[in-house]
């Protein structure tokens, strides 16, 4: 198994802006539109997958975003496998559906303050002005020409997941743009 190193990102503190990188956490992207698929999904996670385009489902373990209607992203806090080797044994090894660990793939850095949304504004066509409002909703979108999710976890605070590619590029991107916000 790779041991991944993740991008050296220092915590970044601003005037309404707080920017930390969020890893390791255990990303699973999964696929499927089968009853039984969602059947074990719901009892492995205890979670409801979310069925309406641009919304998160969550409980004390997960989060499931919903990337389109038979895609979604779940990520959570679990140094061990158990988890997906779980959906994996009980969805993919039984052609229910896809689950395949993203982890490595993408990286997740959060970003909480009074001035979040002006940021994120600066760099996307996004309109967020109803995103902003609305607690748990989820986007993809462009962030500086770059791919990203943007999970809104509280009001404020959004989970923003980049390819790791991109990752420190978008970074440098958000710390320069945030100080002239």
């Amino acid at each position: 198994m790779l041991n991944p190193e993740y991008p050296n990102f220092e915590k970044k503190s601003l005037d309404d802006l707080e920017l930390t990188l969020s890893e390791p956490i255990k990303k699973i992207n999964i696929r499927g539109k089968k009853k039984e698929f969602f059947t074990k999904v719901g009892k492995i996670l205890s979670i409801i997958l979310p069925i309406e385009p641009n919304t998160s489902s969550l409980n004390q373990q997960f989060n499931a975003l919903w990337l389109s209607p038979d895609e979604w992203l779940v990520y959570f806090n679990e140094e061990n496998n158990n988890v997906y080797n779980n959906l994996f044994n009980e969805i993919s090894r039984l052609n229910f559906g896809s689950i395949v660990d993203v982890s490595n793939q993408w990286i997740c850095i959060n970003i909480k303050g009074k001035k979040t949304f002006d940021l994120l504004s600066s760099g996307s066509p996004f309109n967020f002005n109803n995103f902003k409002n609305t607690k748990n909703s989820v986007t993809q979108t462009l962030l500086n020409h770059t791919d990203v999710i943007i999970h809104h976890t509280e009001i404020n605070e959004i989970n923003l997941f980049v390819r790791r590619s991109f990752s420190e590029d978008l970074w440098l991107w958000i710390k320069d743009s945030a100080r002239f916000i």
